[in-house]
């Protein structure tokens, strides 16, 4: 079946590309599916064996050869490797059983693979900017073989998942995440670009790595470090003016600042601070369907004082006065909790994004005891601090509460604060729970809970769709919590029965799309968007969508890529 218009599969082939050349194009290449009359055509013959596949033989074959891997970092370069060779063929893989394919090209398999990333490479992928070449940038950008990118996932690599600084074994993450927004959410793959930004690094065992990949030398920080960032910015705005930056893995001292240096200047916005923030408000919003009252009866206690917790916690805030709290008792609902205890207005040592959540209120320095005297209503995890949710913090937590609400959102799952497990078991069955990393089903008298995931898988796609729908010139908080109302609202009755307060992952293509349609209208709603208003929002996102496949050889021009 030919693709809609808006797909970037190989609906025609340009004339430059032919025979072994073709095959290895990952953009237009089919492969055993190219039909004999294209094979003929296009000086493939005997290039190929005999035999014409169908898409649905290719992917079989894939996945009987990924069932042959013994590890989930061997699927992982396995599926590295059918990317660099056959776009199409990998997207169809990996849209055939997302709830199967996400753990292994993003979270948790990615942190591994990042931790292996210099030894495990076989072909580059993205764009390395190195700050020695803080003069060439607009060259380099322009040495991308797409002039009209709507994407860019860009890490600097200090502060991967809770793994630490990888330096440039980091581009693992912008480039998982660039694959979900395609396979999760219909963003055409091509419009797309990872970008590493490389510093340096100050991991003592990469720069003693003879296969370590980036600049062997201490990151840059301070003046030089904020020239080169704002380099990127201006050189991404000249060459790639429609392209919306996602800031992606930066660590607290430039997280925060770099989000408030540009989300007003240009189309950007940091998932660790805003896509965390809406998964996690999406999740509270789907938990009180099961715990009953309303989101401006909560109280939230975050462990874990960074960027992603007060990202959290500020979006909450928000939510509750669009509800109609009145700010400072919505500010007032979120308490952190970081290594040197409860934040609050007398300590000497915050960072200006924690300020609006230090309250009076006298010194913690025990999570459990911080528990019984806050009474929080959810205790919301972003410390990366594996354990930290112990047998006597669940069970303080299932005094206080008859339903607890418990998100160990750390990842990957060496990071998690507790497992699903250890908190409904600690809590007596009682726990309305979300992790960041995936778990499996839990047994437990005799009922089986089935934990949702609080990935951020279920935003920044459908966020990502509605901005290239819409070519949106900012990203604003109101955006993300449209977004965390629209994707509770995926969450059924069927799903909080079993346990889950997200949609399974196996709809999540048709739930990105129903978020996206929410937050694409808002945007136009708003005075946001680039294109006109159209008149079936509906039909015009599906229109948007990439759905992967061939197309067929019947009238095809081999004149030029159609792309949407």
């Amino acid at each position: 079946m030919a693709p809609e218009s808006a797909n970037a599969s190989v609906d025609a082939v340009p004339a430059a590309l032919r025979g072994a050349a073709l095959l290895r194009d990952p953009h237009a290449n089919k492969f055993t599916a190219f039909s004999a009359a294209e094979r003929e055509e296009l000086g493939l013959m005997g290039l190929l064996p005999e035999q014409v596949e169908t898409e649905d033989a290719q992917i079989d074959r894939v996945l009987r050869q990924i069932d042959l891997k013994t590890t989930d970092l061997e699927r992982y370069i396995f599926l590295s490797s059918l990317l660099d060779t056959n776009e199409t063929l990998y997207y169809r893989v990996l849209m055939s059983d997302p709830a199967r394919f996400i753990p292994l090209v993003y979270t948790p398999t990615v942190g591994e693979a990042c931790e292996n990333f210099g030894h495990i490479l076989r072909r580059p992928r993205g764009l390395y900017l190195s700050i020695n070449r803080k003069e060439k940038l607009k060259e380099i950008l322009r040495n991308w073989t797409e002039p009209d990118v709507r994407f860019i996932v860009v890490t600097d690599g200090e502060r991967i998942l809770g793994l630490g600084d990888l330096g440039v074994n980091g581009m693992g993450i912008p480039v998982g995440k660039l694959a979900l927004y395609t396979a999760c959410a219909g963003v055409p793959p091509h419009l797309t670009l990872p970008i590493t930004l490389d510093v340096g690094t100050n991991n003592e065992s990469l720069l003693a790595d003879p296969l370590y990949l980036g600049l062997r030398q201490r990151r840059v920080t301070g003046a030089e470090y904020d020239e080169f960032v704002e380099a990127f910015v201006s050189a991404v705005q000249e060459v790639f003016p429609r392209a919306c930056i996602q800031f992606e893995d930066f660590a607290f001292p430039h997280a925060a600042p770099i989000l408030a240096r540009y989300r007003d200047r240009v189309c950007c916005f940091n998932d660790d601070i805003q896509g965390t923030a809406g998964v996690a408000l999406a999740g509270v919003l789907a938990a009180l369907r099961v715990t009953g009252g309303s989101l401006a009866d909560q109280r939230f206690l975050f462990l874990g004082g960074g960027t992603a917790g007060s990202g959290i916690a500020g979006l909450l805030a928000k939510a509750m006065v669009q509800a109609g709290v009145p700010e400072k008792e919505a500010f007032g609902s979120s308490f952190l909790f970081d290594k040197n205890g409860l934040i609050h207005s007398g300590r000497t040592d915050l960072a200006d994004f924690q300020r609006p959540f230090a309250h009076d209120h006298e010194p913690i320095d025990d999570f459990v005891t911080a528990i019984e005297t806050l009474r929080p209503t959810a205790i919301i995890g972003v410390s990366t601090a594996g354990k930290a949710f112990s047998q006597p913090v669940i069970e303080a937590m299932a005094r206080v509460n008859e339903r607890p609400i418990i998100f160990p959102l750390s990842n990957p799952t060496s990071h998690s604060e507790c497992t699903a497990e250890e908190a409904y078991v600690w809590s007596d069955g009682r726990a309305v729970f979300a992790s960041g990393s995936p778990f499996g089903p839990v047994q437990f008298k005799g009922r089986t809970f089935t934990p949702g995931q609080g990935n951020n898988v279920y935003i920044f796609p459908a966020l990502g769709m509605a901005i290239y729908a819409t070519e949106a010139r900012r990203v604003t908080d109101e955006m993300l919590v449209t977004a965390a109302h629209a994707l509770a609202r995926q969450v059924t009755l069927a799903d909080l029965g079993a346990g889950r307060i997200y949609p399974p992952q196996s709809r999540i293509f048709e739930t990105s799309l129903a978020v996206a349609r929410e937050v694409a209208g808002f945007i136009f709603d708003q005075g946001l968007a680039g294109v006109p208003r159209p008149d079936d929002l509906d039909a015009f996102i599906e229109a948007k969508a990439y759905r992967p496949s061939y197309a067929s050889a019947t009238g095809a021009t081999m004149t030029g890529v159609q792309h949407g």
